[in-house]
């Protein structure tokens, strides 16, 4: 009696079609993304700031300022910034200062110099986010502001 073997002879057609349908694949994937760039604003465009807008200014100095509001401490002691962001919420809160959803607007912006840390950054990030706000945003200035 004879010993049973192995035909691989169909395992190997398979392989090859499938080696085959890869090889015609692969180069339809995509290989970069496509990506919108916002548009440089015009001169004559002119944005309206809401009167509710809370930007957190980091100087060069390492102080914090909100809406130009300086002694607020600085980038290794934020407790007074959030001490006055804490306050500023309550206060909206107590005015019914909200939006569409009934809930108190607590936007805050974060601008710091473009060469400035970023742990320094971050620190300040988890001040803002201690006072409760949400949500948080960098505010990127264009080059040579």
């Amino acid at each position: 009696m004879t010993k049973p073997e192995i035909n691989v002879t169909p395992l190997i057609d398979v392989l090859l079609v499938l080696i085959i349908i890869f090889m015609v694949v692969s180069p339809l994937k995509p290989s970069r993304f496509k990506v919108k760039l916002p548009q440089e604003p015009r001169p004559t465009d002119r944005v309206e700031l809401n009167p509710l807008t809370l930007v957190v200014n980091v100087n060069d100095d390492s102080t914090l300022a909100l809406n130009m509001e300086g002694g607020l401490g600085n980038v290794d002691d934020a407790s007074a910034l959030t001490r006055k962001l804490s306050e500023t919420f309550q206060q909206r809160g107590a005015n019914g200062a909200s939006d569409e959803s009934g809930n108190v607007i607590k936007t805050v912006f974060i601008k710091a110099p473009k060469g400035r840390a970023y742990g320094d950054v971050a620190k300040v990030v988890d001040a803002v986010k201690m006072a409760g706000a949400d949500p948080i945003s960098l505010q990127i200035d264009p080059p040579g502001h």
